[in-house]
Parts: structure tokens; C-alpha cells; sequence
């Protein structure tokens, strides 16, 4: 209605009218004002994401970069096998400590006096004495010549190399004394330091020197684990959501089962593990620290979530489906088995893949089952001593070395790269597989 009608109305419509436009107005106004706070709410969440993912990456990118230094190299007879006999044993026995040490001392020869000489050695790492002997096992012709090899510096070295360790503090207040920098400079000048791809980083299991801890030993606890994990909650899960779909009958009881599936959700985990740390470990004996238990306490935890998940996903066939199978002299068991699990399976595996991924991500019940433990080794079996990717950067960022840091920021980025890759393939089974009727 336009200006001269409104003005021809009576006194009452006028202000009936004008108070429906302001009334109007007042709801546009605030439907404007939630809108603008749901777009500040998911701002905000991306911006928080944005940050995290930005400090973890800045921080342990260098992880997967690792400082070396070129070294002549005298693979002494009298170090390697005194007896000259080049036997496999006795090259195993063999000072590749000293056969390293007199390489160093040979490249700086006016260092002298026992605490120079301690820093001298620090410029590589300790585990470049069995690179060295396993070279030499490779090649026992190597014994009594000198080659060029590329060793692996110590942490604080690859620390300052990186950018890491401030060389204008004073020397107090730095790791790195001022003769090793002085000996660093003079490597760098005749190109004998470089970064190369941080290869033991993932070839090796944890170590209390940084340069020489990797994440393979957690890598394969967190592989046996789950799998052991979806081995057992996937059967019992599905089989679970089935009977309490399509045979459970409706009374109190069921309606028991299914609250008490639906609070386990909500438990904490720490709780899953206390329970297993009093049933599998206690009672029933299973190896502590092992994937097996690991596999059983995640499997208690997981198990709801494929339940909800599965039940979810058989709800969503149509009813029409099974009254057809019926229809044309189907039984119960045979309209399950041949049309509504096919048809719900997708769902399954998401909700199953869904909860693998939380189950990756969980410390604290495996901290309670022993699996917290310094694990050097890679596990070879079910049974075996083994850690998990979680455990693992705990363990790291409680550690005091600066180098640790990057560390656990690197094991953060592979386990969220695991867990990425968990969620795409739910993903893409969902749309891969979905049907729509």
C-alpha cells in the first residue's frame, strides 16, 4: 500500500500498521544479527583451526629435515678386526666408536685437551657409529680405506643449523660453545654441512637422543592396535545393531541395553582403560603394553559408537524393502542377511572408520593398560612391547630437549595425517555407496 492510501486509512489501522512494520523491522534486525553471529561462530572456528594447524606445521616441519656432515673416514684394521680375518662377527664387535672419533679428530687435528675434545665429538651424532658398521657389514671390503660419508649431526648441531638456537646469546646461554660454532663455520665453508630428508624418522622406533628417535615403532603399535580394534568391534558392533533392529523385542530389558549403549558413548575414555587394566591385564593375564590389550580396551570404547552408527544406517532402509522380501516368501534371517545389511553396509563402515579415527587418537586409556612404557624396538607381533602414535608425542613433549619439540610436532602432523585419511575414506565411502530412494 502506498503512501497517499496509508495516509487515507483511519487513525486505528495507521497504528496498527506501523506497529506491524516495526515489529517487522525488529525481526529483520535480528535475523540479520544471527546470521552475522553464526558467520562470526564459523569464522571463529577456522580461524582457531587455521592457528592450530599453523603452529603445529611451523613448529614440526624441520622434524622431516635432519642436518649431516661430510666426514673422511679410516676404517682402521686394528679398530674394526684386529685378527684380520673379516669375519661377520668380528666386524659386528668392532670400535666404530674410536673408527668415528679418529675421523672427527683427523678432520680438526689441532684440537686437543679432553673437554674440547668432548665437543668436537658432539658435532655428530652417536648413532653414526653403526651406520658405519653396518656399512661395513655391507661391505667389508671398506675395512683399511678411507671413504667420504655423510653422518648424522647431533641434535644441538641440527638445532642450529635450523634456526632453532640463537647464535648471537651469549655462550652461557647458549648449548653450542663458541669452539663449535667456530668448527660448524669451517664445515660449512668447505660444504661438508647439509639438510637431507629426515629418513630416521621413520625407519627408526623412539630413542632418548632426538636425532635418532623415529616414529615407526609407533607408527606399527597403532597399526596392530587397530586392528586388533576393528577385527573385534566391527563383527560384535554390527551384529549388536542387528538384533536390536530386527530382533530384539520391545520390552523394558532391550530398552535397558539400548540406554546403556547410548550413556557408554558419553563414558570417558580413561574409564575403558581402568576396566581393562582390571580385566585383561589382572584377571585374565593378557601381556601389558601389547597391542592385544591396547586392541581390546579401544574395542570396549569403540563399540558404541559403531552400535549407534550401525543401527542408525539400518533404520535408513526403507520398510518397503523388507516387506517385499517377505512378500515374495523370504525369511526374517534371509531379508537381514541378503538385502538390509548390503543396503545399511556403507553407513556401517563409516560409523565403523569414524570410530577407528577416535580410537587413533586416544592416550589415556592406553596409558593406564602400560602403554606409556619407552619402547625402543619395533613390535613384531601382538604380543610385543608397543606404543602408540598418541603415547608417543606425549612421551616426546614431556621430554626437556630443545629437539624434542620438533619432534612432537612431527608426530602430531603424522597422526593427523592418519586421521585425515580415516575421514576421507569415510567420505568417500558414503557418497561411493549411498543410495537414495
Amino acid at each position: 500500500m502506498n503512501k497517499p492510501q496509508a495516509a487515507g486509512m483511519p487513525p486505528s489501522q495507521q497504528r496498527i500498521r506501523e506497529r506491524v512494520e516495526r515489529g517487522l523491522a525488529r525481526r529483520y534486525r535480528a535475523e540479520r544479527r544471527f546470521r552475522a553471529y553464526g558467520l562470526m561462530a564459523a569464522l571463529s572456528g577456522l580461524l582457531f583451526v587455521a592457528f592450530l594447524f599453523l603452529s603445529i606445521i611451523s613448529t614440526g616441519y624441520t622434524a622431516f629435515v635432519q642436518t649431516y656432515v661430510r666426514i673422511d673416514v679410516r676404517f682402521d684394521p686394528e679398530l674394526i678386526d684386529p685378527e684380520g680375518n673379516r669375519s661377520e662377527e668380528a666386524l659386528r664387535m668392532g670400535d666404530y666408536g674410536g673408527v668415528l672419533k679418529q675421523a672427527i679428530r683427523e678432520q680438526f687435528p689441532g684440537v686437543e685437551g679432553r673437554r674440547e675434545l668432548r665437543q668436537l665429538y658432539n658435532l655428530v651424532s652417536e648413532i653414526a657409529a653403526f651406520d658405519l658398521r653396518d656399512r661395513v657389514l655391507d661391505d667389508p671390503a671398506l675395512v683399511g680405506q678411507t671413504r667420504e660419508f655423510w653422518l648424522i649431526a647431533s641434535d644441538d648441531i641440527d638445532q642450529l643449523v635450523k634456526g632453532k638456537i640463537d647464535r648471537a646469546l651469549a655462550e652461557e646461554q647458549r648449548v653450542v660453545s663458541d669452539l663449535q660454532l667456530g668448527w660448524l663455520d669451517a664445515l660449512t665453508r668447505d660444504d661438508r654441512v647439509e639438510r637431507r630428508f629426515n629418513r630416521v624418522f621413520f625407519t627408526a622406533g623412539d630413542s632418548r637422543e632426538p636425532e635418532q628417535a623415529g616414529v615407526l615403532g609407533a607408527i606399527v603399535g597403532s597399526f596392530l592396535t587397530l586392528l586388533v580394534t576393528l577385527l573385534l568391534s566391527f563383527p560384535i558392533g554390527v551384529a549388536a545393531a542387528v538384533y536390536l533392529e530386527e530382533f530384539a523385542p520391545g520390552n523394558r530389558f532391550t530398552d535397558l541395553i539400548e540406554v546403556n549403549i547410548n550413556n557408554l558413548a558419553a563414558v570417558p575414555s580413561i574409564v575403558f582403560g581402568l576396566l581393562g587394566l582390571a580385566v585383561f591385564i589382572q584377571f585374565f593375564g593378557v601381556p601389558r603394553s601389547a597391542p592385544l590389550v591396547g586392541g581390546l580396551v579401544l574395542t570396549l570404547m569403540t563399540l558404541p559408537t559403531i552400535i549407534i552408527a550401525s543401527r542408525a544406517a539400518i533404520k535408513a532402509v526403507p520398510p518397503s524393502i523388507r516387506e517385499a522380501a517377505l512378500g515374495m516368501g523370504a525369511s526374517q534371517v534371509q531379508v537381514v542377511a541378503h538385502h538390509v545389511l548390503p543396503l545399511a553396509m556403507p553407513g556401517m563402515l563409516t560409523g565403523a572408520i569414524i570410530g577407528m579415527a577416535r580410537a587413533l587418537g586416544e592416550s589415556a586409556p592406553l596409558l593406564m593398560i602400560g602403554m606409556v612404557a619407552f619402547i625402543a624396538d619395533i613390535p613384531a607381533s601382538l604380543t610385543d612391547p608397543a606404543t602408540v602414535l598418541p603415547v608417543q608425542v606425549f612421551l616426546w613433549a614431556d621430554s626437556p630437549e630443545r629437539a624434542f619439540l620438533e619432534r612432537t610436532s612431527g608426530a602430531i602432523i603424522v597422526l593427523l595425517a592418519f586421521l585425515l585419511v580415516m575421514n576421507a575414506a569415510a567420505v568417500v565411502l558414503r557418497h561411493r555407496f549411498e543410495r537414495r530412494w
